[in-house]
């Protein structure tokens, strides 16, 4: 039987399906695993050990039925506690959530996942109302990186980057409204997916700001990423805001190898203001794919600064009626980017809607002439937890804002991309650099992915804890 911390998805579910493993053993090693680390990485606030066993039971019956068994059979995952798990609180990261009761039914990629014969474990720390880069919460505690347990995971989705790093499941499900797949992975060293906008369903999960947020995977292997995101694609009719498109699986397409694709590197603002491994993590990524070309991506401090309006005005007409009853329970720091966001004048939502529209056009025009644009993931390595400040371009600048400085410009206008992690010689931490392509081709940002994988540049190795 494989290892289980450093199996991939893909293994265990050949290990099952092979007859070498049970799912009941899959999961029990799963819930050892936390139970041995979670004390320190601090990644789930709700372990579901009883409904994990009995469907590990189920499949396990299955199987000796004869029964077809879906492509991820046997393997233990873990989602973001922004989505709905029946029985359990949709926590969003926050205390007041709790007080709304338990959830009555999961979220549709939980229902998706499982239909495939996934089994979740459990529901993971974040970021308050997914409004953090950190992966610290003010409430349950921050999530540790486990390369480094002095560091930060990322936000906000840090603990489905911790609990994937540290080798309890192969497989988390986050979310990424400014980067909060992107920042986590490239800080815990992992493969994430941001698909298209309106790719995958959002139903069952707790909004943060509804035109932006995005739902996907953190794995430790391309393929694992790629059967993932094809087993949660299909048209939902309870997310409003998805794209009525056919699923466009992508399992086949990932060693296809990226011979006469044109990428090119994202120059001016990308590479000035990136730390030194994250300039050389994309000159050997660039070198690995062939990518001699540089482009200039359209405005890409305009496109932030009209995200982060556009991020405030709507994340504020969420909460502004909790904030005005329930203001002393929420984080600080939330609060008042939430109440900032409520006094936002409205003429400035409609100048940046009006950039975003223009935006979007520009990249298009871009996308013409390229097939995959490279850029960093983060603007530094994992952060101290704690630490407030990094510099950046030469200024000290505010940690928790400024992590997504690089994701910002490409989720504002719901561009796929995929978070490949590069360990460069001499460095005890990742970081990421993202591979963009047109909307609809998260195909090629994994081919992408992949042949880095190949390569041996991108790897996700589990902690060493």
């Amino acid at each position: 039987m494989t290892k289980f911390s450093t199996a991939t998805c893909r293994d265990l579910t050949d290990d099952f399906k092979a007859g070498r493993a049970t799912a009941r053993r899959h999961v029990e090693a799963s819930l050892a695993r936390i139970a041995a680390y979670d004390t320190r990485v601090n990644a789930f606030t709700d372990v579901l050990a009883d409904r994990a066993l009995a469907r590990a039971d189920m499949l396990d019956a299955a199987r000796s039925r004869g029964e077809a068994l879906g492509p991820l059979a046997g393997v233990p995952f873990a989602v973001k506690n922004l989505f709905d798990a029946e029985g359990v609180p949709t926590r969003a990261g926050s205390r007041i959530n709790v007080d709304k009761g338990l959830s009555r039914a999961d979220a549709t990629l939980i229902r998706k996942l499982e239909a495939a014969g996934a089994i979740l474990i459990g529901c993971l720390n974040m970021g308050e109302y997914a409004y953090d880069f950190t992966g610290e919460n003010a409430h349950y505690g921050p999530s540790h990186n486990p390369h480094d347990l002095a560091r930060m995971t990322g936000g906000s989705s840090g603990g489905s980057g911790a609990c994937v790093a540290a080798g309890m499941v192969p497989l988390a499900l986050g979310s990424d409204t400014n980067g909060s797949i992107r920042v986590p992975s490239s800080l815990c060293g992992l493969f994430g997916l941001k698909p298209t906008f309106g790719r995958l369903s959002r139903a069952g999960t707790f909004p943060f700001v509804a035109s932006l947020d995005h739902l996907g995977p953190m794995t430790r292997s391309v393929a694992d990423l790629a059967v993932t995101y094809d087993c949660m694609q299909g048209r939902d009719e309870s997310d409003p805001a998805q794209t009525p498109r056919e699923s466009e699986p992508v399992s086949g397409l990932v060693d296809a190898g990226v011979a006469g694709l044109r990428i090119a590197r994202a120059a001016g603002f990308f590479e000035e203001a990136a730390d030194p491994p994250g300039r050389m993590a994309v000159e050997r990524v660039c070198a690995t794919l062939g990518a001699t070309a540089r482009v200039d991506y359209p405005e890409p401090l305009r496109a932030r600064a009209a995200a982060f309006l556009i991020t405030m005005a709507e994340g504020a007409a969420l909460h502004l009626d909790t904030i005005r009853t329930r203001a002393a329970e929420y984080d600080p720091d939330v609060r008042e980017r939430l109440m900032a966001g409520a006094l936002l004048p409205a003429a400035w939502i409609q100048k940046a809607q009006k950039f975003r529209r223009w935006h979007a056009a520009a990249a298009a025009r871009m996308f013409e002439d390229v097939d995959i644009l490279i850029a960093p993931a983060t603007p530094c390595q994992a952060p101290l937890i704690g630490q407030k400040t990094f510099m950046f371009a030469g200024a000290e600048v505010p940690v928790r804002a400024n992590l997504g400085v690089f994701t910002q410009p490409f989720s504002f206008i719901g561009l796929p991309v995929v978070s490949a992690p590069v360990w460069l010689e001499g460095e005890t931490m990742p970081i990421g650099v993202q591979l963009i392509a047109p909307p609809w081709r998260e195909d090629l940002a994994l081919r992408a992915a992949r042949a880095l994988e190949i390569a041996g540049l991108a790897r996700a190795p589990v902690a060493q804890l």
